[in-house]
């Protein structure tokens, strides 16, 4: 079957791409290839009680489906150049900033309407952390929680079934350039386009790295962030949280000159697992429903990693981090900052003493038998140093689990408007390693979108 245009991936990317596409040129064909499920049919088998570790299910429902990885997020829209990725330095900062006021529109009007946007300007908080050797970087806000989020992606996927054709749990294989035609395989067959937009996400980036080797796209090794998800009383963090929400801190260790930052902060939220490429890692959600709230808020710290010559392979450095815990605990390893400070391994009678009461059912661990010291010591440097404007984030019963690992696709050479050197192929989000966040890569895919309408005429 033949297409105008085919969208690899339903991320935010994917989805924000198909939507431009039916509002501008609603007369095109389009159609969306998906490794993972519909919205509502999402599900992570866990429930805390009868199953309550990863089961390595084939096709992760936290990290593939409509919506991408961020579907089950906390919802979390940041508008800034400052992270997020580097989109500005592709199409500029002032229209990298409008694109995503334009997606945070969208969201408003699709279930996001009343939720608050949260802002760094004038801040006291600003002058705190530097007085701490902290750095807290600018951003607007804005949170839907992990239901509202559902709620966006829910109308949206409404609004376009009937638009776009969407081919789900239809993984793609193979994708070649057959000059001025792009032939995409399935296992249900193969599909030509003379437009395609690659947006396959952080999950895809091992297929990205297999497809720009085929094709002849040239590309640079990125980093790769490895670091824990601290949880801890929603109290300790709450003059941060209550008016900040997101707080992105960054911080530049003593010893090694390292910098160590702040990641997806989830203020009365819950600590999960994901399994991206066979490999069990940590991440977190939140609710804006008062009703699904703990006690707690958990965040990432997370160290950058970036290999050139002779070793390149970032993302080949953090699997075999992620590996190495999935085989001392069988999936997360949680352990109390205490223990880890002692020298010792946390147990389960240690943890249920403790004030803290973990929000993931993990393995009782040591992270250091796991964490290369140099992370492991930037990791507790910068939690000492939270604790000077947080106190109370070093209490013995604050829990680490680990590990966290942030997989960057290779950085893919693009032209300014996203377009690879094969005229009509486009890379876009997290899958191009020029877009980190859900922001930014909805941001891309809408450029996109509007670049195609633009040259079709």
């Amino acid at each position: 079957m033949d297409y105008d245009v085919i969208i690899i991936g339903a991320g935010p990317g994917g989805i924000y791409a198909a939507y431009e596409l039916s509002l501008l040129r609603p007369d095109l064909s389009v159609a969306v290839f998906e490794a993972g499920n519909t919205l509502n049919k999402r599900r992570c088998p866990i429930d805390g009680k009868t199953i309550k570790t990863c089961v390595r299910c084939k096709s992760c429902s936290i990290m593939s489906g409509f919506g991408g990885a961020g579907a089950f997020s906390d919802g979390k829209y940041n508008i800034t150049n400052d992270f997020g990725g580097n989109l500005y330095e592709y199409i500029g900062k002032d229209e990298a900033i409008a694109l995503m006021e334009y997606v945070d529109g969208i969201n408003l009007a699709r279930g996001g309407a009343g939720t608050k946007l949260y802002s760094t300007a004038d801040t006291s908080i600003k002058k705190l952390c530097l007085q701490n050797k902290l750095q807290l970087l600018d951003a607007s806000v804005r949170h839907l929680g992990t239901d509202l989020n559902h709620v966006v992606l829910s109308n949206l996927y409404d609004e376009l079934k009937g638009k776009v054709d969407f081919h789900f749990l239809e993984p793609v294989q193979t994708l070649e350039d057959l000059g001025g035609v792009y032939r995409i395989g399935t296992k249900r067959g193969t599909y030509a386009c003379p437009r395609c937009i690659v947006s396959v996400g952080r999950s895809g980036s091992k297929w990205m790295e297999k497809v720009c080797r085929e094709v002849g796209i040239p590309t640079q090794s990125n980093r790769v962030d490895i670091g824990v998800r601290v949880e801890l009383p929603a109290e300790l963090f709450s003059h941060l949280t209550d008016e900040l929400y997101e707080s992105k801190i960054v911080y530049r260790t003593q010893k090694f000159e390292d910098r160590v930052r702040t990641f997806c902060m989830n203020p009365h939220g819950s600590v999960v697992s994901e399994n991206t490429n066979g490999i069990v890692t940590v991440n977190g959600h939140s609710y804006e429903n008062p009703e699904r709230q703990t006690d707690y808020t958990n965040f990432a710290l997370l160290v950058s990693k970036h290999f050139s010559e002779p070793f390149k392979d970032s993302n080949g450095y953090g699997e075999s981090i992620a590996r190495l815990s999935n085989m001392l605990g069988g999936g997360v390893i949680v352990q109390r900052f205490g223990d880890l400070i002692r020298g010792r391994r946390s147990t389960h009678e240690r943890i249920s003493e403790g004030f803290v009461v973990p929000t993931l059912k993990a393995e009782p661990g040591d992270l250091s038998l796991v964490l290369p010291k140099r992370i492991m010591d930037g990791i507790i440097e910068m939690i000492y140093a939270l604790d000077k404007i947080a106190p109370g984030t070093a209490n013995d019963d604050t829990l680490l689990y680990g590990v966290e690992v942030k997989f960057y696709n290779m950085h893919v050479e693009l032209r300014p408007n996203l377009e690879t050197a094969h005229e009509g192929l486009y890379v876009i989000g997290d899958g191009s390693g020029v877009t980190h966040s859900l922001s930014h890569a909805s941001a891309s895919g809408v450029f996109v979108a509007r670049d195609i309408v633009a040259r079709a005429g």
